[in-house]
């Protein structure tokens, strides 16, 4: 079984930092992925760029 997590969006209370910080976690816990939202307005792969930039195994998708 794969297993991922969803971020959801910056913003809201929720700053890069604490996406990444996510992220990082996830990864050390054996997660396979993990998905940031994106909607009108919100840009998806600005957020993927900034989580690949900070992780090293985890996949990372959108949706």
């Amino acid at each position: 079984m794969k297993l991922g997590v969803s971020l959801g969006y910056w913003g809201l209370g929720v700053t890069p930092a604490d996406q990444l910080e996510l992220a990082r976690t996830a990864e050390q816990l054996g997660y396979d992925s993990v998905w940031t939202a994106e909607a009108y307005g919100s840009d998806a792969a600005t957020v993927l760029a900034w989580l690949a930039a900070g992780t090293s195994r985890i996949k990372l998708g959108a949706g």
